[in-house]
């Protein structure tokens, strides 16, 4: 095989399940999934990582299980952000180019999306991603691609994702103490619609709604570009926990029972189904009726729907989506949600899976709601690749040893460039005997020895 493999991981790190995937692209441009593996996620809140030590832990063990599965080894990943505190902004940035006659390049393209990166944001927050809305050519509106193009004034209108570098900071502590790094940081939302939404629903304007355990992420996109994004700080996990306080049931029992009999429609419930559930430490089991099931899911999922009308109209799209909503996620899979959803929106609903860009073998394993995210991820992976013409650090076993060894080579680059930058600093420090007297005492006492050198 003349041409090396280009394969892609991703690690999703979810409220309810944290999930490794390992894919390639085949000769039709199609995804295909070599190996994905899931663990519960217990260190993770709202899409936000609160406990290392147990993310860590469920990291490596999917890392671990999905390269023994596919024989895929890899040191770098493409990891998802969420949660509560993602939010968005819109911008609008220019550059003044030397002369008329040239050809827009994309490098300028590239400087203008860059020189966004350094607008002023509050203390403690971070941009993740700038995604330009349309280009404004000499006055010309409305210009998709720009390149090519002649003119001396280059603008655009941009929507800025912004995140707590707190949050940022945390993900990437995760991947590192996994012995891994983070090759690029992408907001699930994103990940979500590039999995599910198909080309056509994009043009004609469509609302994306990614149901998790802990966050619901909300996607806005119209004539092909992606308008609005919002991460909502509640999902799948409130209703599972209203079940439980409402019924006065384990924790457990209430997530059996909402994926087993519950609906998001408490009028259709049937009156007369009785589920029972096993009474704590040996009290008597508890009878809950379908009815009352039902309702208690559909006032919370109702929530959900008008957090998700109220981005949409702050979106300023609301009247424009001809494609309606498509939800996807592990909450999508509830029955009689696209009814309510409908009900409550007044568009066309529908579940979104990610088949669209799969093929092989465990497609039709892959192809659950759930999934959405992490297979976004490996297609977002792919297409950061091909924009800034990197390469990827994975392999099959046998040829991933030598990048292996080349990671280890640079670290002791790096410790001799250190061990060379500081002798000279001690050179010069034995040269005056005052100096030295000075270098002695700090060392004795350990106090002052930054200033004094």
């Amino acid at each position: 095989m003349s041409k090396k493999e280009q394969y892609v991981a991703a690690i999703d790190i979810g409220t309810t399940k944290i999930v490794a995937i390992v894919g390639k692209k085949n000769e039709n441009g199609k995804i295909e999934i070599l190996g994905l593996s899931k663990a519960l996620s217990k260190g993770v809140k709202r899409g936000v990582v609160l406990n290392i030590e147990e993310t860590v832990n469920a990291i490596q063990t999917t890392v671990d299980d999905v390269q023994k599965r596919s024989g895929i080894m890899f040191s770098e990943v493409f990891v998802g952000i969420a949660g509560q505190h993602i939010k968005s902004m819109k911008n609008r940035g220019y550059i003044m180019r030397e002369a008329y006659d040239d050809e827009i390049k994309k490098e300028e393209v590239f400087r203008l999306i860059e020189d966004m990166h350094k607008i002023h944001i509050d203390i403690g927050e971070e941009i993740i991603h700038v995604i330009p809305q349309n280009f404004i050519v000499d006055n010309e509106t409305g210009v998709k691609n720009p390149i090519g193009m002649c003119g001396r004034r280059l603008e655009a209108n941009f929507h800025i994702v912004i995140g707590q570098v707190a949050a940022a900071k945390n993900i990437e502590k995760c991947i590192r103490k996994a012995n891994l790094t983070v090759k690029d940081m992408i907001l699930e939302p994103l990940a979500s619609s590039d999995a599910v939404l198909t080309e056509d629903e994009k043009e004609a304007g469509v609302v994306l709604v990614d149901i998790g355990g802990g966050t619901t992420d909300v996607a806005v996109y119209y004539d092909n570009i992606i308008r609005h994004t919002a991460v909502i700080p509640f999902g799948g996990n409130v209703v599972t926990k209203d079940i439980k306080e409402g019924c006065a049931i384990l924790q457990r029992h209430a997530e059996q029972l909402k994926i087993q009999y519950g609906s998001a429609l408490g009028d259709i419930a049937p009156e007369d189904k009785v589920v029972s559930i096993p009474g704590i430490s040996g009290r008597e089991p508890k009878e809950i009726s379908f009815k009352s099931l039902a309702y208690i899911i559909q006032s919370r999922m109702e929530e959900i729907i008008d957090a998700v009308n109220f981005e949409v109209q702050n979106s300023g799209y609301a009247d424009k989506l001809a494609a309606g909503v498509v939800i996807t996620g592990g909450g999508a899979m509830l029955k009689h949600l696209p009814q309510l959803m409908k009900f409550k929106t007044a568009m066309d609903v529908r579940i979104g899976l990610p088949n669209e860009h799969l093929a092989g073998s465990a497609k039709n394993e892959i192809n659950q709601p759930m999934y959405s995210t992490s297979v976004g991820l490996i297609m977002r992976g792919f297409e950061y690749l091909e924009t800034y013409k990197k390469s990827f650090n994975a392999g099959v076993q046998e040829e991933f040893v030598k990048p292996k060894h080349v990671v280890e080579v640079q670290h002791e680059e790096e410790e001799t460039v250190e061990e060379t930058f500081k002798s000279p600093v001690q050179e010069e420090d034995k040269i005056p005997l005052t100096e030295k007297i000075k270098s002695m005492l700090s060392r004795m006492f350990e106090v002052e020895d930054q200033s004094i050198k």
